[in-house]
């Protein structure tokens, strides 16, 4: 995290708390495109974008998340090129067959671009629309969200990299000895498998954590690719507990990546120097393998973050000038599942 290395540089879409114009009230993808593309421009890891089911009541605070993330991420993958793409979809308002065979979908797509965040808040208004209208005990939350986290990357793994062979001429589709039926029986699910979808470029998309709390600690250390985690004060002893985790579960700690939250400061271009200083200070200091961006989709604010920090940061050799590859895992750093 420290030492030579560079930090990863993500920026989160966050939905304002209301318009700032009347003209602006409406879904806008073209602006939403114009965003993440001068994110690529930039050379960012990734984009990661919110969504939320519809809740029970009209003055909740989704009504700002104009699109449904996956589809949102579907578009975008056709208007950028290298930028990682990361969809939110809960764990609640999915099965897990299904949301297995989209992020799936969405990585061919995406040519190796994509992600799932997985989200570990349980909202209870979101259970009451999908035939929960009591919600779930914390603890009931977390297990069925851990046991389809597990469905979905067993799925993800449903076939080998070579196992599809389109042989016309021998009649074989595939090899058999290298597709691997799931046949999950849990708790709260029932699954078979395997996906009708070929591994990506990547390997398998990459998975997000995100809205962890002291209990969620353990089922990151053991299945996640990225940690996003709140707080500069408690970020750093989360981050080094993490990856001791990681390591009792056989992971080596760079196959986890953390970042912090942190929402960028008015004035960039009069405190850039500031705002790196602390961004430096953090990532030196080995409590984050870098940072995830707070901001509204307002191409002004990301202008100024691009513009002023993002040089500063360079001038200080902490972010690379270049994609390292073509898919998501490449710029992140992360191996296959094969790999790790």
């Amino acid at each position: 995290m420290a030492d030579g290395a560079t930090m990863h540089l993500a920026v989160s879409l966050v939905p304002e708390a209301a318009p700032s114009h009347p003209s602006d009230a409406g879904p806008d993808f073209s602006l939403l495109a114009r965003f993440v593309q001068k994110a690529e421009a930039a050379g960012l890891d990734m984009v990661v974008l919110a969504d939320s089911a519809p809740a029970a009541r009209g003055d909740a605070p989704n009504r700002q998340v104009p699109f449904e993330a996956t589809t949102l991420l579907a578009a975008l993958a056709t208007v950028t090129s290298r930028i990682g793409l990361i969809a939110a979809a809960s764990t609640v308002a999915h099965q897990p067959y299904n949301l297995a065979r989209r992020f799936a979908s969405l990585d061919v797509i995406s040519h190796g671009r994509a992600g799932w965040n997985a989200s570990m808040f349980p909202d209870p208004r979101e259970a009451a629309n999908f035939s929960r209208p009591e919600g779930f005990s914390g603890d009931d939350f977390r297990r069925r969200a851990e046991e389809l986290i597990g469905i979905v990357q067993g799925l993800w793994q449903g076939w080998d990299t070579d196992a599809l062979l389109f042989d016309k001429s021998g009649g074989r589709f595939f090899d058999p000895e290298k597709m691997h039926l799931l046949d999950h029986k849990g708790e709260f699910f029932s699954v078979g498998g395997p996906l009708n979808v070929a591994r990506s470029p990547q390997d398998m998309p990459v998975l997000v954590m995100s809205g962890l709390s002291e209990p969620d600690m353990e089922i990151a250390a053991r299945v996640a690719d990225v940690i996003l985690l709140d707080g500069p004060s408690v970020a750093g002893a989360k981050a080094d507990d993490l990856k001791r985790r990681a390591l009792a579960f056989g992971r080596s700690p760079g196959a986890i990546k953390v970042l912090m939250n942190v929402a960028p400061s008015a004035e960039m271009a009069a405190r850039r120097d500031l705002i790196a200083d602390r961004l430096e200070e953090s990532f030196r200091s080995k409590s984050c393998d870098g940072f995830n961006i707070l901001m509204p989709p307002v191409l002004s604010v990301l202008d100024d973050f691009v513009d002023y920090v993002l040089p500063e940061l360079r001038r200080r050799g902490l972010l690379r000038s270049d994609y390292p590859g073509a898919t998501l895992r490449s710029h992140l750093g992360l191996a296959g599942r094969d790999e790790q």
